[in-house]
């Protein structure tokens, strides 16, 4: 196959809950994914003995990019002098708490396993994501599920009902950064909600956020995703959707969304997704 075009989806954590820290630095975390229609398009085209990356979102540099990252580990396991050159048009917003990386890391493995007939299993597959972040076998197995562990236990879960609204700010949240803040931070740790232990140090991380929630928190149920930024808010019908639409400060992000039952991955074919 010379050539792949495949949608990599984002995700919500509908709660998380850090568990613990566990002796390696890890945290163990009790969460659940939902996966959403809203995509990064990545385009895969063989070539020499080469790989090169192309971003439409040129903060993100080439060789750090974990798309990369995870075209040079499939390399290393093809044994074989192959190369590809990789066109991603980013769409999901970066260090956002929706996935964008470890999708685009996934989407890469599985196009990547095809295109080089490399025949690898779906679990084989799950370790070589596990490696490159703790949510990248979710988006390999292509299913909403409720995880365990560092996020790679995995129990396949059913699709939410409810419509979404993707609230992004401008904000770019490091995963590391806010694990050691959640780490050193003094007092009660679920102060502002229990469905996600990261509230409490993104509001006091972030004024702006601190103020959008104590105004709208008791008009709507605002949840966070992953360790921040994006946020969002489910909704039933157009009315619930143009009350929350209106909340939305004119210099924020937001996506209209809808939960999907898989990724699009589960259906790779020869034509692309």
């Amino acid at each position: 196959m010379e050539n792949l075009i495949i949608k990599s989806p984002a995700k919500i954590n509908l709660f998380l809950k850090v568990v613990k820290k566990l002796p390696n630095g890890y945290h163990e975390l009790d969460t659940a994914f939902q996966l959403i229609d809203v995509f990064d398009t990545i385009e895969f085209q063989n070539s020499s003995n080469k790989i090169s990356v192309f971003c439409s979102d040129t903060s993100i540099d080439e060789e750090e990019n974990i798309i990369f990252k995870a075209a040079s580990i499939l390399k290393k396991v093809s044994d074989r002098n192959v190369g590809v050159d990789i066109k991603i048009t980013k769409n999901i917003p970066i260090g956002a708490g929706l996935g964008g990386g470890s999708s685009n890391a996934a989407s890469t493995i599985c196009a990547l396993n095809k295109m080089w007939d490399l025949r690898l299993s779906l679990n084989e597959m799950m370790l070589i994501g596990l490696d490159l972040g703790a949510d990248v076998p979710l988006f390999i197995k292509g299913e909403n599920a409720y995880a365990g562990g560092v996020g790679e236990k995995l129990v396949e879960k059913k699709p939410i009902d409810e419509k979404l609204i993707i609230i992004s700010p401008d904000i770019l949240n490091s995963t590391e950064e806010m694990f050691n803040l959640y780490d050193i931070q003094e007092g009660p740790k679920e102060l502002f909600s229990q469905q996600n232990s990261f509230w409490k140090v993104f509001v006091e991380k972030n004024e702006e956020i601190k103020e959008f929630y104590e105004q709208y928190a008791k008009k709507f149920e605002i949840c966070l995703s992953g360790t921040g930024s994006s946020m969002f808010i489910k909704y039933n019908n157009n009315s619930e959707k143009q009350k929350i639409l209106k909340i939305i400060p004119s210099n924020w992000r937001f996506f209209l969304a809808k939960p999907l039952q898989y990724s699009p991955l589960k259906s790779l074919d020869s034509n692309g997704v």
